[in-house]
């Protein structure tokens, strides 16, 4: 059974809406018939077989811009046109500058990462965080999306593929030193 407080208020909505709905357009009733006379009329006859042609008049004259070109009119392009170029363009390029891309960071961990296959790189920070790991075969980039890890003797836990990306070693070993940079 529905609440009482639930029908009044499905009843007032549906009452609002149809008194908000615009009325029919036009009149409510019939015009009375009206006779056309002959002459607002004109017959034209033309046959199927005949080319289309455009009617010519003086309104059509009258109607013309100040650019109009007619079919014996010719275009002229001012000036010399362009020769097509032979070989490209020399660019001058900017000095590569030697150096480190990443910023500095606040702090760094030592310690040991091992895998977690929860997809994840857990540590003891805040989520969101964004931390540089290097091992032994590299360093990624990634951000802290659970916490962890419990034991005090690990810094990070890490995806399973990241942990082998940074490790540099084989399948079988479950941890690895790495440094962490916080940022």
């Amino acid at each position: 059974m529905r609440r009482k407080s639930v029908v009044a208020t499905a009843a007032l909505i549906a009452a609002l809406a149809l008194a908000g709905m615009p009325g029919p357009a036009g009149s409510r009733s019939p015009s009375a018939a009206e006779v056309l006379a002959p002459a607002a009329f004109t017959s034209v006859v033309v046959p199927a077989d005949a080319p289309a042609q455009r009617a010519s008049g003086s309104l059509e004259v009258a109607l013309r811009s100040a650019s109009y070109i007619d079919a014996s009119g010719r275009l002229k392009e001012p000036g010399v046109a362009p020769t097509a170029p032979t070989k490209r363009p020399k660019v001058t390029q900017p000095a590569a500058h030697s150096g480190e891309a990443w910023k500095a960071p606040k702090y760094t961990i030592s310690g040991y990462a091992t895998f977690y296959d929860n997809g994840s790189t857990a540590m003891r920070l805040p989520r969101g965080t964004v931390v540089r790991i290097c091992g032994g075969g590299g360093c990624i980039e990634r951000t802290v999306t659970d916490y962890g890890p419990v034991k005090k003797a690990r810094v990070v836990d890490l995806y399973r593929p990241d942990f082998f990306n940074i490790c540099g070693c084989p399948g079988w070993s479950g941890s690895t030193w790495v440094t962490v940079s916080i940022y």
